[in-house]
């Protein structure tokens, strides 16, 4: 039985999901928060026990993370769209890259897969999870 997060957790707005243990998206978790200035996103990685339950609701496989995944209530965004959907958010001008929506999903979620395949190769892959900084904490769950 998979366990079900507590759902005033998941009803508070969009929660990224991210692998902690890989540099780049440990990398882009800070750069988000860090630009975040209305706090609209929570983070969660996929390597804890909400971000594993989150995962297995969706039908994924934290032990084998394939995708970034936004989380906001029902609605799950995975791959490119996630990634879009996350800068847009954040206002100008990260949300220039809205403009990568005229390229199909067909197109774009291949390039991120592969990104994604080889970001331990590429990026590195940490020994620990990485940690947010204290004042962060109130948006890691």
């Amino acid at each position: 039985m998979i366990p079900t997060p507590d759902l005033a957790t998941l009803s508070t707005g969009p929660i990224i999901l991210f692998d902690a243990e890989c540099v780049l998206c440990s990398a882009n978790a800070q750069f988000v928060l860090e630009r975040d200035r209305k706090a609209v996103f929570r983070l969660a990685s996929m390597q804890s026990e909400i971000g594993k339950s989150l995962y297995r609701m969706h039908g994924m496989d934290p032990a084998d993370p394939a995708s970034l995944l936004v989380v906001d209530g029902d609605r799950m965004r995975r791959d490119s769209d996630a990634v879009l959907s996350i800068y847009e958010t954040l206002g100008f001008p990260w949300a220039l890259v809205r403009v990568f929506r005229i390229v199909p999903v067909a197109l774009r979620d291949p390039v991120y897969r592969f990104v994604a395949r080889h970001r331990y190769r590429v990026f590195g892959r940490r020994d620990t999870c990485w940690i947010a900084p204290k004042h962060y904490r109130d948006r890691i769950l």
